[in-house]
Protein backbone atom coordinates (compact mmCIF):
# COMPACT_ATOMS: atom_id res chain seq x y z
CA UNK A 1 0.00 0.00 0.00
CA UNK A 2 1.53 2.99 -1.53
CA UNK A 3 -0.17 5.91 1.30
CA UNK A 4 -2.32 6.44 3.82
CA UNK A 5 -4.80 8.99 5.00
CA UNK A 6 -5.86 8.45 8.64
CA UNK A 7 -9.25 8.99 10.18
CA UNK A 8 -7.84 9.25 14.02
CA UNK A 9 -7.44 10.85 17.12
CA UNK A 10 -6.10 9.25 20.34
CA UNK A 11 -6.57 5.80 21.67
CA UNK A 12 -9.17 3.37 20.30
CA UNK A 13 -11.09 4.36 18.01
CA UNK A 14 -15.02 4.48 17.33
CA UNK A 15 -15.55 2.73 14.59
CA UNK A 16 -16.65 -0.91 13.31
CA UNK A 17 -16.91 -3.32 10.68
CA UNK A 18 -20.49 -1.69 10.09
CA UNK A 19 -18.98 1.87 9.49
CA UNK A 20 -16.80 0.40 7.67
CA UNK A 21 -18.76 -1.20 5.12
CA UNK A 22 -20.82 1.41 5.21
CA UNK A 23 -18.16 3.54 3.65
CA UNK A 24 -19.10 4.48 -0.21
CA UNK A 25 -18.08 1.05 -2.39
CA UNK A 26 -18.19 -0.96 0.81
CA UNK A 27 -15.36 0.41 2.30
CA UNK A 28 -12.93 -0.56 -0.68
CA UNK A 29 -9.79 1.26 -0.20
CA UNK A 30 -9.94 1.18 3.84
CA UNK A 31 -8.93 -0.66 6.57
CA UNK A 32 -10.19 -1.14 9.74
CA UNK A 33 -7.67 -0.72 12.30
CA UNK A 34 -7.86 -0.27 16.36
CA UNK A 35 -11.18 1.29 15.87
CA UNK A 36 -9.97 3.84 12.88
CA UNK A 37 -10.77 3.91 9.68
CA UNK A 38 -7.40 4.08 7.34
CA UNK A 39 -7.70 5.26 3.67
CA UNK A 40 -5.12 3.65 1.70
CA UNK A 41 -4.22 5.03 -1.75
CA UNK A 42 -2.46 3.53 -4.03
CA UNK A 43 -0.70 4.44 -7.29
CA UNK A 44 0.15 3.48 -10.70
CA UNK A 45 3.33 1.63 -9.91
CA UNK A 46 1.84 -0.24 -7.19
CA UNK A 47 -1.11 -1.57 -8.66
CA UNK A 48 0.72 -2.64 -11.70
CA UNK A 49 3.08 -4.83 -9.09
CA UNK A 50 0.14 -5.79 -7.48
CA UNK A 51 -1.35 -7.02 -11.02
CA UNK A 52 2.09 -8.11 -12.36
CA UNK A 53 3.28 -10.32 -9.47
CA UNK A 54 -0.87 -11.38 -8.85
CA UNK A 55 -0.65 -13.38 -12.37
CA UNK A 56 2.96 -14.87 -11.93
CA UNK A 57 1.30 -16.70 -9.19
CA UNK A 58 -1.54 -17.57 -10.59
CA UNK A 59 0.33 -19.13 -13.45
CA UNK A 60 2.38 -21.17 -11.31
CA UNK A 61 -0.80 -22.34 -9.84
CA UNK A 62 -2.51 -23.95 -12.73
CA UNK A 63 -3.76 -27.09 -11.07
CA UNK A 64 -3.64 -25.89 -7.79
CA UNK A 65 -7.54 -26.03 -5.95
CA UNK A 66 -6.59 -21.93 -5.37
CA UNK A 67 -7.98 -18.99 -6.25
CA UNK A 68 -6.02 -15.70 -6.19
CA UNK A 69 -7.73 -12.53 -5.05
CA UNK A 70 -6.11 -9.29 -6.18
CA UNK A 71 -6.44 -5.89 -4.88
CA UNK A 72 -7.25 -5.62 -1.59
CA UNK A 73 -11.26 -7.02 -2.30
CA UNK A 74 -10.94 -9.57 0.09
CA UNK A 75 -10.98 -8.91 3.85
CA UNK A 76 -9.40 -10.76 7.17
CA UNK A 77 -9.77 -10.28 10.16
CA UNK A 78 -7.04 -9.43 12.69
CA UNK A 79 -6.96 -8.35 16.66
CA UNK A 80 -6.77 -4.77 15.21
CA UNK A 81 -9.65 -5.46 12.82
CA UNK A 82 -10.18 -5.89 8.77
CA UNK A 83 -6.95 -5.79 6.94
CA UNK A 84 -7.46 -6.09 2.82
CA UNK A 85 -4.00 -7.78 1.62
CA UNK A 86 -2.95 -6.46 -2.12
CA UNK A 87 -2.77 -10.28 -2.82
CA UNK A 88 -4.54 -13.00 -0.95
CA UNK A 89 -4.35 -16.78 -2.06
CA UNK A 90 -6.63 -19.20 -0.14
CA UNK A 91 -8.79 -22.61 -0.96
CA UNK A 92 -10.63 -22.74 -4.09
CA UNK A 93 -13.47 -24.66 -1.73
CA UNK A 94 -12.96 -21.08 0.73
CA UNK A 95 -13.51 -18.95 -2.51
CA UNK A 96 -16.67 -20.62 -3.16
CA UNK A 97 -17.95 -21.22 -0.28
CA UNK A 98 -18.14 -17.06 0.52
CA UNK A 99 -19.32 -16.47 -2.71
CA UNK A 100 -22.07 -19.05 -2.65
CA UNK A 101 -23.34 -16.88 0.74
CA UNK A 102 -22.70 -13.64 -1.18
CA UNK A 103 -20.70 -12.85 1.53
CA UNK A 104 -16.59 -12.46 0.03
CA UNK A 105 -15.23 -10.76 1.97
CA UNK A 106 -14.49 -12.08 5.08
CA UNK A 107 -11.76 -14.70 5.48
CA UNK A 108 -10.30 -16.82 8.59
CA UNK A 109 -6.38 -15.95 8.60
CA UNK A 110 -6.02 -19.72 8.70
CA UNK A 111 -7.25 -20.47 5.31
CA UNK A 112 -4.79 -17.97 3.80
CA UNK A 113 -2.12 -20.00 2.21
CA UNK A 114 -0.20 -16.82 1.26
CA UNK A 115 -0.94 -12.91 1.94
CA UNK A 116 1.22 -9.93 0.22
CA UNK A 117 1.42 -6.38 1.03
CA UNK A 118 3.34 -4.14 -1.53
CA UNK A 119 4.99 -1.24 -0.45
CA UNK A 120 7.32 1.49 -0.82
CA UNK A 121 10.04 2.62 2.02
CA UNK A 122 9.10 5.79 3.46
CA UNK A 123 5.19 5.88 2.62
CA UNK A 124 2.58 6.25 5.48
CA UNK A 125 1.67 2.02 5.68
CA UNK A 126 5.48 1.00 5.80
CA UNK A 127 5.44 0.27 9.16
CA UNK A 128 2.55 -0.91 9.52
CA UNK A 129 3.15 -3.40 6.73
CA UNK A 130 6.24 -4.46 7.99
CA UNK A 131 5.51 -4.20 11.90
CA UNK A 132 1.87 -4.42 13.20
CA UNK A 133 0.81 -7.17 10.26
CA UNK A 134 3.36 -9.29 10.63
CA UNK A 135 2.21 -9.67 14.28
CA UNK A 136 -1.34 -9.82 13.37
CA UNK A 137 -0.69 -11.99 10.83
CA UNK A 138 1.03 -14.11 12.87
CA UNK A 139 -1.63 -14.42 15.63
CA UNK A 140 -4.37 -15.56 12.75
CA UNK A 141 -1.91 -18.25 11.23
CA UNK A 142 -1.72 -17.38 7.94
CA UNK A 143 0.81 -19.58 6.55
CA UNK A 144 2.79 -16.96 4.27
CA UNK A 145 3.62 -13.82 4.26
CA UNK A 146 5.17 -11.55 1.79
CA UNK A 147 6.42 -8.36 1.98
CA UNK A 148 6.97 -6.27 -2.10
CA UNK A 149 9.35 -3.23 -2.70
CA UNK A 150 9.23 -1.31 -5.26
CA UNK A 151 11.17 1.58 -4.58
CA UNK A 152 14.08 2.14 -5.02
CA UNK A 153 14.46 -1.55 -6.32
CA UNK A 154 12.44 -4.68 -6.19
CA UNK A 155 13.09 -6.58 -3.35
CA UNK A 156 10.62 -9.32 -1.71
CA UNK A 157 10.59 -10.59 2.08
CA UNK A 158 8.75 -13.53 2.12
CA UNK A 159 7.93 -15.21 6.02
CA UNK A 160 6.99 -19.02 6.64
CA UNK A 161 4.92 -19.08 9.91
CA UNK A 162 6.47 -21.71 12.54
CA UNK A 163 5.26 -21.95 15.56
CA UNK A 164 3.35 -19.27 15.99
CA UNK A 165 5.52 -16.53 14.84
CA UNK A 166 7.08 -15.76 11.15
CA UNK A 167 10.50 -16.74 10.32
CA UNK A 168 11.94 -14.94 7.40
CA UNK A 169 13.74 -16.12 4.85
CA UNK A 170 16.43 -14.55 2.62
CA UNK A 171 15.04 -11.15 0.83
CA UNK A 172 15.27 -11.54 -2.73
CA UNK A 173 16.51 -8.72 -4.66
CA UNK A 174 16.33 -7.98 -8.84
CA UNK A 175 18.74 -9.88 -10.78
CA UNK A 176 18.21 -13.08 -8.40
CA UNK A 177 15.40 -15.71 -8.43
CA UNK A 178 12.64 -15.84 -5.94
CA UNK A 179 11.79 -19.38 -5.16
CA UNK A 180 8.72 -20.16 -3.13
CA UNK A 181 6.63 -23.11 -2.00
CA UNK A 182 2.65 -22.78 -1.25
CA UNK A 183 1.16 -25.05 0.29
CA UNK A 184 -2.02 -25.50 -1.36
CA UNK A 185 -4.30 -28.84 -2.62
CA UNK A 186 -1.92 -29.70 -4.42
CA UNK A 187 1.08 -27.79 -3.68
CA UNK A 188 2.17 -25.48 -6.39
CA UNK A 189 5.98 -23.16 -6.75
CA UNK A 190 6.40 -19.78 -7.57
CA UNK A 191 9.99 -18.87 -9.57
CA UNK A 192 10.20 -15.71 -10.66
CA UNK A 193 13.00 -12.50 -10.90
CA UNK A 194 11.43 -9.77 -9.09
CA UNK A 195 12.73 -7.77 -11.38
CA UNK A 196 10.16 -8.73 -13.86
CA UNK A 197 7.85 -7.03 -11.25
CA UNK A 198 8.29 -3.70 -13.15
CA UNK A 199 9.07 -4.24 -16.13
CA UNK A 200 6.96 -3.21 -19.55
Amino acid sequence: MSERRVLRGRGFGPYTEVDLHDLPDGGRGFELEDGWLIAVATGARHNFVVQRLGRLIDAAAVGAAVHICIGGGWEVGTPSGVRKPDIVVIPRDTARAAIVAETPRGILGREVLLAVEVVAPGNGTERTDRVRKVREYAAIEIAQYWIVEHHPEVRIHRMLLADGVFRASPVVAAGTVCTAQIQADPPFRVSFDPAVLIEI
